[in-house]
């Protein structure tokens, strides 16, 4: 759908007909599904489970859990693997496995991810090996992995300027014809996932311009983790980073990221909104970061222990065991089983990272442009040349 062809002139329909006047109007902020306790609740809004049997509910969120272990064992083994001298930095995602896992699993085949450097859970999602990952933090390729194979861009290192390329990648879906046809199977949108920090960046705020403008088919998914680096959300934003949405004149919505089921219907319904044509949606997973912020960070300069152990009480892998495990949906066998298939995970990563290899230093200029151009091919022959200078050295 094109900018006017809607509801409201061109910006998606009226924000109410969205997501209800609790976003907007003073109401409960946090779209809750599942508390820390692991207790299913209701939401007016948002719902988990609609269209399914409980047999097969039942198997998703034994997925999702699944899913979060798996990649909290990723998170892991990469920190030690950098500990060790095996990678040289490491981005943790420790605490924020309900935010991504959700998010992931809510994309279809079709719907296109662009990724900050932390999304390793997103990454687990859309089928991409965490080795290809590890090689990008061992130093040895830029992201190795297709983009296009997995429908995942590459890690993008500088802070928020993958909302740009979301933007202008959505923008380009829409003149496709890919939006708002009515085919499932053909219908797309794309996310951009970035951090409380790069909120305040002015790349994002272009992005959001842009996003409104054109009515683009994108969903700004933000993991609000609390600290920018070593700087509290309290000196970025003097209201809830969602509200922001409205300045620009598209809804947002503030879901509890460590609810997995929660966190997946919202970004679901923002999707579908997307692929429908009703244009850009922020959503706000409001969660923490209870690892640091990278390998070289030490974050008990800047924050409170205590903090970190008042989260770790709302953790999401044990809110999500919790529910299972009360309501009898997972036996001792499924746990047994996924821990020992963590263990080969852990095993394979190890294993693998270490067996990298360095890359032939005339690699780097082989994905600089899709067709090689006369000057850098003469550029690629000096550098050849010298590299067999130091032969005869020898």
């Amino acid at each position: 759908m094109t900018p006017g062809n809607d509801r409201s002139g061109g910006f998606g329909p009226d924000l109410a007909e969205v997501f209800g006047p609790s976003q907007h109007d003073g109401g409960p902020e946090l779209v809750q599904l599942l508390t820390p306790e692991g207790e299913r609740v209701s939401h007016p809004e948002f719902s988990f489970g609609d269209g399914m049997t409980p047999a097969e509910e039942a198997e998703m969120i034994r997925g999702f859990y699944r899913d979060m272990v798996l990649t909290r064992r990723i998170d892991t083994e990469a920190t030690a693997l950098q500990r060790h001298g095996e990678l040289g930095i490491w981005a943790q995602l420790l605490g924020q496995e309900a935010a991504q896992i959700g998010a992931g699993r809510a994309l279809r085949p079709q719907d296109y991810v662009f990724p900050t450097y932390r999304e390793h859970g997103v990454a687990w999602c859309r089928g991409v090996d965490p080795i290809e990952l590890l090689g990008l933090y061992r130093g040895v390729d830029q992201g190795a992995w297709d983009p296009a194979k997995y429908n995942f861009h590459l890690y993008t290192i500088v802070i928020g300027a993958q909302t740009l390329h979301a933007t202008g990648y959505a923008m380009g879906m829409q003149r496709d014809g890919a939006v708002g046809t009515g085919d499932p199977d053909r219908d797309a949108a794309v996310i951009a996932h970035f951090g409380d920090g790069a909120s305040s960046q002015g790349d994002v705020n272009e992005a959001f311009i842009f996003a409104a403008s054109y009515n683009a088919p994108v969903v700004f998914f933000c993991q609000n983790n609390q600290w920018a680096i070593s700087e509290p959300i309290e000196r970025q934003s003097r209201i809830p980073l969602y509200q922001r949405a409205l300045g620009f004149g598209f809804p947002g919505v503030r879901v509890d990221g460590n609810d997995v089921l929660a966190t997946y219907a919202v970004t679901q319904a923002a999707l579908q909104r997307a692929r429908d044509g009703q244009g850009p949606t922020f959503v706000e997973a409001y969660t923490y970061r209870m690892g640091a912020h990278t390998t070289t960070d030490d974050p008990t300069r800047y924050r409170l222990s205590d903090d970190v152990e008042r989260w770790r009480l709302k953790c999401p892998i044990e809110r999500t065991k919790a529910y299972l495990q009360r309501n009898g949906l997972a036996d001792q066998a499924f746990f047994d089983d996924l821990s020992a298939e963590a263990d080969e995970l852990g095993a394979r990563l190890r294993e693998g990272c270490k067996n990298l290899a360095d890359p032939s230093p005339l690699s780097i200029f082989d994905h600089v442009y899709a067709e090689q151009t006369p000057e850098l091919e003469a550029q690629r022959e000096g550098f050849a040349a010298y590299l067999d200078s130091f032969e005869g050295a020898h």
